[in-house]
């Protein structure tokens, strides 16, 4: 897929994510690798009204090319992919559910969300919780970086998700599970309900590995 391809489809995909209410306002961002850079969405921009010729081009070391600013948390992206060199997209959500689970308290670090289904298993198996950063913080780039050696996917403590792909339609899928899963936690939250047995997650884990 060709660069102008990729722009179309950052705006495509930012109009779906809008149209799930995954995006309110401004928030979010997502970004795809190119061989020499990254394209990143602008700064302040709704994901749903994206323009592809005003998405921004970085160089490899982060240098603002072409197109408008780039999101403040571009670091952030660039973490994620220091840290997972086989994810070629990154998608970050102020979705509801998700960023209702981030504000709860005495959450497991190492892993937030159980495993409610072979979906969530399939597409995230574990969730490593960043503590709170100021957005734009420096020190949120290096506490991602840590943490997404061990995972691709990730919950930014009163911040949302940020998740990692093979590609843009991967990234995004993966984010909607995980979205779904934090909306599944709170209805059963009171509720007696099962939980996917160790042996069950490791049969998903040989028959679907996920190589990201």
């Amino acid at each position: 897929m060709n660069e102008s391809q990729l722009r179309q489809e950052m705006a495509d995909l930012g109009r779906v994510l809008d149209r799930q209410g995954l995006c309110p306002g401004t928030s979010g961002n997502i970004s795809v690798k190119l061989e020499d850079g990254l394209l990143m969405s602008p700064t302040n921009s709704r994901l749903g009204q994206l323009d592809p010729t005003g998405v921004s081009r970085l160089a490899a070391d982060g240098r603002h090319l072409a197109g408008e600013m780039p999101s403040k948390e571009v670091v952030v992206h660039q973490a994620l992919y220091q840290a997972r060199p086989r994810v070629n997209a990154v998608v970050h959500l102020h979705a509801p559910w998700s960023m209702a689970v981030s504000c709860l308290e005495h959450l497991d670090a190492h892993n937030v969300l159980p495993p409610l289904t072979p979906y969530y298993v399939m597409r995230i198996r574990r969730l490593p919780l960043v503590p709170y950063y100021r957005p734009g913080d420096p020190a949120l780039a290096t506490a991602v970086e840590r943490r997404a050696r061990d995972s691709h996917a990730l919950l930014l403590a009163q911040h949302g998700l940020i998740v990692g792909g093979h590609d843009l339609a991967d990234a995004a899928a993966n984010a909607e599970e995980l979205e779904a899963t934090a909306r599944l936690f709170f209805l059963l939250k009171d509720r007696p309900h099962r939980l996917l047995s160790a042996g069950q997650i490791a049969a998903l884990d040989s028959a679907f590995p996920r190589r990201i």
